[in-house]
């Protein structure tokens, strides 16, 4: 397996990359934002991933580290593949961390090819291995509650962990609004 290579860009800029190392030529797919910062005969260093299919051998190549562990990553989630992995970490790993983080499911349904079903599984599937400070609510109508009672309590003072803790007790949906943020001020003030 090919883990990095090191060369001069062969052609025009597009993608894939025609990278040539030591008289060999290797086609790279890149993620698109590295495209604006580099030129024609310049040396770079790829971290490379090769992905092996039934009729085909693909090299998927990246600037730094944490963007090739990142591409594995969302490679483990089924139903995301490398074309589509490779859009993501386009977004930055910063980014793409942090609306795992945040279970931002909207954040990864504006990328082609990427649904809210696997936006929710990439949130729910690598939340563990990224760390998460948020449970993914895949409820749309309780988020937006959700939220709501959220912002009440943090407007009083608490800090988002206890609020978060105390949301997560609230175990009736039949509550009202009003008795919820009641019964996470009784958990609050214990």
């Amino acid at each position: 397996m090919i883990g990095a290579l090191r060369g001069t860009i062969d052609t025009p800029v597009n993608n894939p990359l025609l990278l040539m190392v030591g008289g060999v030529g290797y086609r790279v797919a890149v993620p698109q934002r590295i495209l604006k910062d580099i030129r024609r005969d310049e040396v770079i260093t790829l971290y490379t991933h090769t992905h092996v299919r039934e009729d085909a051998l693909d090299l998927y190549g990246f600037l730094t580290k944490d963007e090739l562990a990142l591409f594995k990553l969302l490679l483990s989630v089924s139903g995301i593949g490398p074309k589509t992995a490779l859009a993501i970490v386009d977004r930055g790993v910063v980014g793409v961390r942090s609306a795992i983080a945040t279970a931002d499911v909207s954040f990864f349904t504006t990328i082609p090819r990427l649904g809210k079903k696997n936006a929710q599984k990439i949130i729910i599937e690598l939340k563990t291995k990224l760390g998460s400070i948020e449970e993914l609510d895949l409820s749309a109508d309780e988020r937006g509650e959700t939220k709501d009672i959220s912002e009440a309590l943090e407007s009083m003072g608490f800090a988002k962990k206890e609020v978060l803790d105390a949301i997560k007790q609230l175990k009736s949906t039949d509550m009202t609004m009003e008795e919820k943020i009641r019964s996470a001020l009784k958990y609050l003030y214990k």
